[in-house]
């Protein structure tokens, strides 16, 4: 049985191109395409594709906003995102929604055969640059929670409290310490975390948390 493929995207000289690629291969079928998400939301239980290329920059609904809405409905509905964005906002938002591979447009023909042969085998496709943001984002996220792990128990407290926004004394109080204490904790946890601002310290907090 071909595998059953669905095509959201606006443009239409692209969305037409994919489809004929799509069809010029008999393992694959294409069930569907749409210029909008909300067609093609109305019109999914109908057809239940098994591999949707889903445009992020859509009119109405985002393609990130309509995987947020049918990924919890469909979850064994493979989405790749198929976009012209390669940034890592876009990349994590996406992938957080419940997209399972991410390709961009300038990406050769076979290169997007492969890319839906994969992910309706169960692998995550994506583009050679995508793959690179993700693997330099969870480096750098485990080399911050590597060096948040120096921190005193103490110091930590003190970090968590001031990125709650609690200024020194109210710390001060919280902890049952004087101000010079707390001043001579923030001055540690500056020098391990090799940062020189209250804010540089509370975003390696976030980035480590996320």
């Amino acid at each position: 049985m071909p595998i059953k493929v669905a095509v959201v995207e606006d443009d239409k000289i692209i969305r037409e191109g994919i489809v004929m690629l799509i069809q010029s291969h008999d393992e694959l079928e294409c069930v569907g395409s749409y210029e909008n998400a909300e067609i093609f939301m109305h019109e999914i239980k109908s057809i239940l594709p098994q591999v949707v290329l889903m445009d992020i920059e859509l009119p109405g609904h985002s393609g990130i906003a309509t995987l947020l809405h049918l990924k919890p409905k469909y979850p064994d509905i493979q989405f790749m995102m198929f976009t012209v964005f390669d940034n890592p906002e876009k990349i994590f938002d996406s992938l957080a929604a419940g997209a399972t591979g991410y390709i961009l447009k300038n990406e050769p023909p076979a290169k997007l055969l492969e890319a839906i042969r994969e992910i309706y085998k169960g692998n995550s496709p994506m583009s050679a640059p995508i793959a690179r943001l993700v693997v330099n984002y969870f480096n750098h996220k485990n080399k911050e929670t590597k060096t948040l792990e120096t921190l005193t128990i103490r110091e930590r407290e003190v970090l968590q409290l001031l990125s709650k926004g609690f200024l020194y004394k109210e710390i001060a109080d919280k902890m049952f310490i004087s101000i010079e204490t707390v001043r001579s904790y923030i001055r540690k946890i500056y020098e391990k975390l090799h940062v020189h601002t209250r804010t540089d310290a509370i975003n390696t907090l976030r980035n480590a948390n996320q």
